[in-house]
């Protein structure tokens, strides 16, 4: 008997453990969006989506703060909402917080959207990769395209939210929280997520055709925070970050080519590089600034084979400083993707300053006379131990040679300086 109470008292434990994690399943799951619409952004969405279905939760709250990003992005973001079988609450918080550019679309998107007091939404029309204006026939194409799928979006909430909708694609309208819920362009308008979950409580949304009615009352709420991975990306679609491994990127590639051998240098190199080029393919660039990157370090290491005394360092400096500033600081680009100006400066200084040690390092190479091999025993003293007529032997240091004059005799115990060196016998002269 006493193995079957052993193993009712297991079952037992795994039906409580069950039940358990029935409880936790339910419940509202809450994602935390901010920054720029990235890959990153992307993938950690569709990964809240997906563990919202696996735990069966009410709802999925994405907490949003974006000032935009690329149209492709968005349409996943906007795509992968859309087919989530669990309600998708796009909420535009904290305050102070935007849903701004591809931000607007993505909180149209939601099943349900709210936006926290002090939040703003819209300016989404379309801008180049550079965030400058476009072409006014691509323009008004992706405007067209945009504003029938917001149409689409916001088809349920009356012709004033559409109309809202469309002006923020049409003429980059923006709109306060207070003036998109009197548009009915948002839902609610909500201080925090409990606060939401209850102004949500027995309203129906509409998920995959079929009307929904929630209970959102007293749930229990999860977030789900980004992984390692999601946060290494974010940081490397920081300009200033971009930039820095720019800069240590090519120094490091510069060191391994001018002195090969090694690995260290160019492993670090190669790996700065990547990362950097990982994020100029997200971020808005100006790839001209790039050439004036490039054009600083060949300056630096013009400088130090030319030796052209700190002329080229400065001129590869006032690049590097105009090449950063290029880079992302572009006309028209939101302050998020600006790269800090005296963060360029700096670094742009201090490489300056490396390479200007280094040059003086090599100057006073190139000065200092020879001190290895045969060439660093001229102008050395040494004194006769065989009388040289005219050959015979010196000691040097602490060592004997053969040594020979130009054809005087001089005796043993005197003093001779070396002029020459032939082979391993020494050409001498009396001191």
């Amino acid at each position: 008997m006493r193995p079957v109470k052993i193993l009712s008292l297991f079952l037992l434990c795994l039906a409580l453990a069950s039940t358990a994690f029935a409880q936790e399943s339910g419940g509202a799951l809450v994602l935390t969006a901010e920054g720029p619409v990235t890959p990153a952004m992307v993938g950690y969405i569709q990964r809240g989506i997906t563990a919202a279905t696996d735990r069966s939760a009410t709802v999925l709250i994405i907490q949003l703060n974006t000032p935009g990003g690329q149209i492709d992005l968005m349409d996943k973001i906007v795509n992968a909402i859309l087919e989530s079988p669990t309600p998708v609450i796009v909420y535009v918080a904290p305050r102070g917080a935007i849903a701004g550019s591809a931000g607007t679309v993505i909180t149209l998107a939601g099943h349900a959207n709210a936006m926290a007091p002090e939040t703003a939404i819209g300016a989404a029309s379309p801008v180049g990769a550079q965030g400058e204006e476009i072409g006014e026939t691509l323009d008004a194409k992706i405007k067209n395209i945009l504003k029938a799928q917001v149409r689409n979006l916001a088809s349920e909430r009356g012709e004033k939210a559409i109309a809202l909708a469309e002006a923020t694609i049409e003429s980059a309208e923006a709109a306060t929280a207070e003036e998109a819920k009197a548009a009915g362009l948002t839902d609610f308008i909500a201080a925090d997520v409990p606060d939401l979950l209850r102004q949500l409580d027995g309203f129906t949304v509409i998920v995959r055709g079929n009307e929904i009615k929630l209970r959102t009352s007293g749930i229990p709420i999860t977030e789900l925070p980004t992984n390692l991975l999601e946060e290494i990306l974010n940081i490397l679609t920081n300009p200033n970050v971009v930039f820095l491994l720019l800069t240590i990127g090519a120094q490091a590639i510069l060191i391994e080519l001018s002195s090969p051998g090694g690995w260290v240098a160019g492993t670090i190199g190669v790996i700065c590089l990547a990362l950097a080029f990982y994020g100029l393919g997200v971020l808005p660039v100006n790839w001209f600034g790039i050439v004036f990157i490039v054009l600083a370090f060949v300056l630096f290491v013009l400088d130090i084979q030319a030796t052209a005394h700190g002329a080229l360092t400065a001129a590869a400096t006032a690049s590097l400083i105009v090449g950063g500033l290029i880079l992302f600081n572009s006309p028209g680009s939101l302050p998020y993707y600006r790269v800090s100006v005296p963060l360029v400066i700096g670094t742009s200084v201090i490489l300056a300053g490396l390479f200007f040690a280094v040059l003086l390092i090599a100057l006073r190479t190139r000065n200092l006379p020879v001190t290895i091999g045969s060439e660093s025993l001229v102008g050395k003293l040494g004194e006769v131990r065989q009388a040289l007529a005219p050959g015979g032997t010196v000691q040097l240091g602490g060592e004997l040679w053969s040594a020979e004059t130009e054809g005087e005799t001089i005796e043993a115990g005197q003093k001779v300086v070396v002029v020459a060196v032939n082979g391993i016998r020494l050409r001498v002269k009396k001191v």
